[in-house]
This record gives C-alpha cells, structure tokens and sequence, in this order.
C-alpha cells in the first residue's frame, strides 16, 4: 500500500496558504487488501481485472495442471515443468513444490481443485516479503532515485508514480537526469506538465549536477518528494553503472540522507533477465524497491516468485496497461490469486 505521512507542519508565513493537513489525520492509502476493497473503490476492481487478464498467459498453464482427477505424482511433475516456463526460477519452483507437498499431506487433500487453492496459499506466503508500503514524509523533501534498462518502462511509471503521489497530496519535483537521451527529457517534461508539477532539467548537462540542483531546489521550495530520473542501461554497461553511482554519491552532498529510495523499473516480460538485473543494480546502488511493469500478455510473471526465493527486494508498484490508473500497489495475495484464477 502507498501511504504518505505528513509531519507535524512548522508555522508557516502569514501569506502561504497551502492547506496543511492536521498530524492527527489518519494516513490515506491506494489500495485495500485484497477480497476487503471499498465499494467506493471501483478503479482497483478494475484494474484487478485487467490484472487476472494480464497474467492469463502465465497463469493458464499452471492452472492447467489441475483440471484432471488424479493427484499423483504426474501432476507434480507437470507443475514443475508449468512453473519452470513461467520463469518462476529453480530455487523457487523446488521451494513452492516442497511447501505445496506439505500443505496437501497435513490437510489431506486429495481434489486437484483443492491443491490448486493450496498452491496460490503457498505462493501468497512466498511473494509476501515483496509486500511492503512506500512511506513518504519521514524527510522533506523525500528523495527517490529511479533507474532500470531502456524500454522497461522507466520513465512513464516515474509519471505514473507522479501522479500517485500528487494524487494524495504530496507536491512533488521531477529531475531529468538521464540527460545522454533528449526524447527521456522530453517525455519527462509532458509527464510534469500532465501532473502540472515542476521539473529541472538542462539540455546535454551532467546527469549527477541535475539530481544535485533537484535536490537543492526541493529542499529550497520545501517540495515533499524529488523524483530523480537516471538514464537507461544495461548493467553490463560498467561506465554507465558508475554514472548511477555518481549520482547518488552527488545527491548525498545535497541532502546527506539522500537518496532515501532507490527503486529499479523491471520489465516483466523479461523473465530471469529481470532477476540478474535486480541483482546486478542493487549490488551497484543498494535498491529499496521495485516497480514491476509491462505483466499485461506476459507468459513469464513467476519472475516474481523467483525474486522473492533468491532477492527479495520489495515490490511496490506493478503495471499492467498504460493508463495513469494501471500501475498499483502489489499485494501478494492479489497477485497469488490473479495468477491461478
């Protein structure tokens, strides 16, 4: 769940009238647990929808491995195998195995239907690491770096992400640091201009000198959130990964605690390729989430089993379409369910 916290407000000047929101105000949330959703909230519903949708592909070949009668050993086997093709990953299709194993013997169950439903406890109970909230107001303004590989889907989800934040309430500041590409700054800039919130950006300038001028002018303007855009690359591209780490070295002078997330933009389409990535940045920054894209038609959306099994970075947000609307909070247990129904 996203939640965005203000901190007791400061007195302000007599002519600043921006609305302060009281410290005792309960914190407002995206999202609702799964199966306990508001009927005031129709947009999750439906992007629930469009989830289960999205995951067909994925989820109807594990799925049908329980349409027969028997359980035996053939079944497990043919699960193994469903798993394994949708990119679950070795360590977490052996992990899941066991632990289905276990639940059939100790509930006795012997319907394929009934496993069926033991297997999305299962994968719930795996996926719940990744299961965290995105806490914004502990530091002002809260600083997020966000990378990921060209074509994940980096720079539309930091809009989309933009537009979650300001849509509660939070003022936010936008850094064109992926500078070595003009159309990423400007995409950012209509993406800024879309959620009528401001942007520094400098046409060719050094990628670490506008996340250092963000920074400082998010701190001088009193903005809740700097969002800092990094350019896109592979992390095979070893000078462009010390370019990430330079950034955050640069941001740190800005705001000594800064940058207090630094999230990874994954393709999930890409399968284990998402995985070594994952890998591969928080080795070189240290990441505190993900934002998991693109799981509309995708046949690999285990990729996240197989994060939680071998690196389990929290998943805050998935998308699975383009609208504003389409990228989420994760739950696990939503996730476990679209998955196999």
């Amino acid at each position: 769940m996203f939640r965005f916290f203000r901190s007791s407000p400061k007195p302000e000047p007599a002519q600043d009238k921006t609305p302060v929101v009281s410290p005792s105000a309960k914190p407002t949330a995206i999202s609702t647990a799964a199966g306990q959703a508001a009927p005031s909230e129709p947009p999750r519903q439906s992007w629930l929808s469009k989830l289960k949708a999205g995951l067909r592909k994925t989820g109807g070949s594990i799925a049908s491995v329980f349409t027969g009668t028997q359980l035996d050993d053939a079944l497990y086997e043919e699960l193994e195998t469903a798993l394994l093709l949708a990119d679950t990953g070795v360590k977490a299709t052996e992990h899941l195995l066991k632990d289905l194993k276990a639940r059939v013997k100790a509930t006795k169950a012997t319907d394929p239907a009934a496993v069926k439903a033991l297997l999305i406890e299962a994968i719930t109970d795996l996926l719940m690491p990744l299961q965290k909230q995105l806490h914004i107001g502990s530091q002002k303004p809260m600083v997020l770096m966000v990378a990921g590989v060209n074509g994940a889907g980096k720079t539309t989800s930091i809009g989309k992400l933009t537009h979650h934040l300001a849509d509660q309430g939070a003022s936010v500041l936008l850094a064109a640091a992926d500078t070595f590409r003009a159309a990423a700054r400007e995409q950012l800039a209509v993406w800024a201009q879309r959620n009528t919130v401001e942007i520094i950006s400098q046409q060719g300038g050094d990628p670490a000198a506008v996340s250092f001028d963000a920074v400082s002018a998010g701190k001088a303007r009193g903005r809740d959130v700097v969002l800092v855009d990094t350019a896109g690359r592979l992390p095979t591209q070893l000078h462009l990964m010390e370019e990430l780490k330079k950034i955050k070295r640069v941001v740190q002078k800005a705001d000594a605690t800064a940058p207090h997330e630094v999230l990874l933009v994954i393709d999930g389409n890409t399968g284990q390729n998402a995985l070594m990535q994952v890998k591969a940045f928080d080795e070189a920054l240290g990441l505190t989430g993900l934002i998991v894209t693109k799981l509309d038609g995708t046949a690999k959306g285990g990729v996240l089993c197989a994060i939680a099994r071998e690196k389990a970075i929290p998943v805050y947000f998935i998308g699975v379409g383009e609208q504003l609307d389409d990228l989420q909070t994760f739950d696990a247990r939503e996730f476990a369910e679209a998955l196999l129904n």
